[in-house]
C-alpha cells in the first residue's frame, strides 16, 4: 500500500485519481483550496484517509500546506494536480507555477512525483523574462511549460526520485468543459499508474506522458540553463531555494 497526496482533488481529474487509488487500497491524502470544497472532497472519494485545507493562489498557505503534509510523514507519491485556466495571470502564475514549485521543496521528499503538464506548453514562451516573474502574471501556456521546466529540473537533481510531467489530455472536466474530445477514463490513469505502479515502465524519470506513452514536448523544456534559470527565479519569487541535498 502506497501513501499518495493529491493536490486538487476535490472534483475533476484529482478525484477520479484519487478514487481508483483508494479503490486500489491505497492510503490516500487529499487536498482542497477551502473548509466547503474539502466536504465535497471527502464526500467524492470516502475511502480516503483526510484533507488538507490550503488556497494555493496564496504563497503563504502553500508554505502551511507543506508543513501540515510532512507531519503526516512522508508520502510515496505526490501527484501535482491543483490548477487553473480561466484565471487571472497572477492566479494562473501562484497557483501553476509557484505551488508545486513550494511544495517539491518545501514537503519531504517522496519516492516519486508527478506533475500535470498540457499540451498547450507548446505555445508557453521558453525566453524566460525576470519581469514576468517579477509580476506574477504568466498566461495558462507559459506555467505549464514552467510545470515541465520543474519535473526535468527534479529528475535531473534528486537521482533518488521518479520525476515525471502528465499531459492528461483535453477531457471534458468542469476545465476542460462539457465538448472536450479526449477519453476521461484516459486523463487520470497515467497519474495512478505512475504515482503506484511496480511496472518497469514506471520506473523512469525526467519524462513526459500521454496516455502512458511518451509524448512531444516543447524541446527547451530540456534545457538545463533554462531549468536552472527558472529555479533561480522561483526562489527569488518565494525566498525558498531549491534542496540540492
Amino acid at each position: 500500500m502506497a501513501n499518495i497526496f493529491i493536490t486538487g482533488s476535490a472534483d475533476g481529474l484529482g478525484q477520479m485519481a484519487a478514487k481508483e487509488l483508494a479503490r486500489q487500497g491505497h492510503r490516500v491524502v487529499l487536498h482542497a483550496r477551502n473548509k466547503d470544497r474539502a466536504k465535497e472532497a471527502l464526500s467524492g472519494v470516502p475511502g480516503a484517509a483526510e484533507v488538507l485545507i490550503a488556497d494555493l493562489s496564496d504563497v503563504e498557505a502553500t508554505k502551511r500546506l507543506a508543513a501540515e503534509a510532512n507531519a503526516l510523514g512522508t508520502f510515496d507519491a505526490v501527484i501535482h494536480n491543483a490548477g487553473v485556466y480561466r484565471a487571472p495571470g497572477n492566479v494562473i502564475f501562484a497557483v501553476n507555477t509557484l505551488a508545486p514549485y513550494l511544495l517539491t521543496c518545501l514537503m519531504n521528499r517522496p519516492g516519486r512525483l508527478i506533475y500535470l503538464g498540457s499540451d498547450m506548453h507548446l505555445s508557453g514562451d521558453p525566453e524566460l523574462k525576470r519581469a514576468v516573474f517579477e509580476k506574477g502574471s504568466v498566461s495558462y501556456s507559459d506555467s505549464k511549460l514552467h510545470v515541465l521546466l520543474l519535473s526535468m529540473a527534479v529528475a535531473r537533481k534528486w537521482p533518488d526520485v521518479y520525476a515525471n510531467a502528465v499531459d492528461p489530455g483535453w477531457v471534458p472536466t468542469k476545465m476542460g468543459g462539457a465538448g472536450a474530445p479526449d477519453d476521461l477514463e484516459k486523463g487520470f490513469q497515467t497519474q495512478v499508474w505512475l504515482a503506484a505502479s511496480q511496472d518497469d515502465q514506471v520506473k523512469v524519470s525526467g519524462r513526459y506522458f500521454f496516455h502512458k506513452k511518451a509524448a512531444r514536448y516543447l524541446p527547451a523544456a530540456g534545457d538545463v540553463l533554462l531549468q536552472e534559470q527558472f529555479l533561480e527565479w522561483c526562489e527569488q519569487v518565494t525566498g525558498v531555494p531549491f534542496p540540492i541535498v
